[in-house]
């Protein structure tokens, strides 16, 4: 069975794989961080990452995610989801493809979870 919390880390990429930014932007805690694999930095709040990700919007495309050995757990209203991440999608023109151990830090308002952290470490190609 399939916790709340589980589902809405998969809508959280599969929102990301639509390209659908606002409803991406309205999953997020106000305080929310992620770290950007493309320019290398911390991303903070709310408003700093929604800025990004649409300023991504004509330089991305095709973007497809697929979350495997996923592991939820609930610690009141904080959740912890762990996974790994294989993603693809194209960059400019040039197609990209990561597998990255992923954790995502969902804290509940008004019961509804929200994204307050994203942290993905993509990792280098097998040899």
């Amino acid at each position: 069975m399939t916790s709340d919390l589980e589902q809405r880390a998969r809508e959280l990429l599969q929102t990301l794989d639509a390209l659908d930014f606002t409803t991406l932007a309205s999953m997020l805690a106000d305080d929310a961080q992620g770290i950007d694999e493309i320019s290398r930095r911390w991303l903070r709040g709310r408003a700093e990452l929604d800025e990004y990700l649409r300023q991504l919007s004509g330089a991305i495309a095709d973007v497809h995610s697929e979350l495997s050995d996923l592991v939820a757990r609930e610690y009141g209203d904080v959740g912890v989801v762990t996974c790994m991440l294989d993603q693809s999608y194209t960059l400019e023109g040039r197609r990209v493809q990561i597998t990255a151990p992923t954790t995502l830090v969902f804290t509940r308002t008004e019961g509804t979870w929200r994204a307050a952290l994203v942290h993905t470490v993509p990792l280098p190609a097998a040899e």
